[in-house]
């Protein structure tokens, strides 16, 4: 087994928790690689790691070290070369990291195979312009469509596979997988919704909106939104990334993805549990 390593050494305890991981890594005699764009920040005594150019391909799981944000953008890469990943927490709250820097002996479980795999659902992103569609990227939480620059409200219409569910006036919405549920969503008022289920959710963001609660889909629903009105600055922005601004008469597909995430988890914890630890 091969097991490849996404460090953020923006993070104050990257080095630190990576270099333990190595240790039992070498101490297991697991072999693992890493990215070539990160080699130079290694200690000299790590150097004789496998460099890698693509960690994805050349691994048979991922460990992520970070906090959910990395975690997030290196799951989705993992799953479309349908790798398995695990994140080793090295940020603040890490509602998603399978191990705590505290916890790398039970790394030993990856060889034994002592663990589970979670499956995610994630989404698709679509922009719909001239009768064609244009992939923008795949989402594991959540695509917010919102207001960009001004302080001030924007309308959206929304629609499930092509019939109108509601009209917004407020700083947008926010669609989501379960895993994100528990991420802006919540923010915004949403419910908490159990990852093992296959829905959609879409929850506006501070409506005027009479009808203000969240909708919940079922996993086949394409979701489309649109703004009715023109000289409206809008956003969209997929998992937190840089926000791209939308041009007028813009029209928005979301739907379920063919890829999923496959989290490794190790630890008994199952996700209430997680929750009440980490968020309560």
């Amino acid at each position: 087994m091969k097991v490849g390593i996404i460090p953020n050494f923006t993070r104050e305890k990257t080095l630190e928790v990576f270099n333990n991981t190595i240790s039992y890594l070498n101490e297991f005699n697991i072999d693992f690689c890493i990215d070539n764009s990160v080699k130079d920040l290694l200690p000299s005594e790590f150097k004789n790691c496998i460099i890698s150019s693509d960690v994805y391909e050349d691994s048979d799981v991922v460990l992520v070290i970070g906090g959910d944000g990395s975690f997030i953008h290196a799951a989705k890469d993992a799953a479309v070369h349908k790798k398995s990943v695990l994140c080793i927490n090295a940020g603040n709250l890490a509602f998603l990291a399978g191990l705590e820097g505290n916890e790398l002996s039970l790394l030993e479980n990856i060889i034994s195979g002592d663990y589970i795999k979670d499956k995610r659902m994630m989404l698709e992103v679509i922009l719909k312009e001239n009768n064609s569609e244009k992939l923008l990227g795949y989402c594991l939480n959540d695509i917010a469509i919102a207001r960009y620059g001004e302080i001030k409200l924007i309308d959206l219409d929304v629609y499930c596979n092509n019939r109108k569910i509601n009209s917004y006036r407020g700083d947008g919405v926010v669609i989501s997988t379960p895993t994100g549920s528990t991420a802006y969503a919540w923010s915004a008022g949403g419910p908490v919704i159990d990852p093992d289920l296959r829905c959609i959710t879409l929850t506006p963001i501070c409506t005027h909106s009479p009808l203000n609660r969240t909708f919940v889909f079922n996993e086949k629903s394409v979701i489309t939104v649109k703004a009715p009105n023109k000289s409206q600055m809008i956003c969209l922005s997929t998992d937190g990334d840089k926000s791209l601004l939308l041009d007028e008469g813009f029209e928005i597909l979301i739907r379920q993805s063919d890829y999923y995430a496959e989290f490794i988890r190790i630890k008994s914890d199952e996700f209430f549990d997680i929750l009440n630890q980490k968020l309560t």
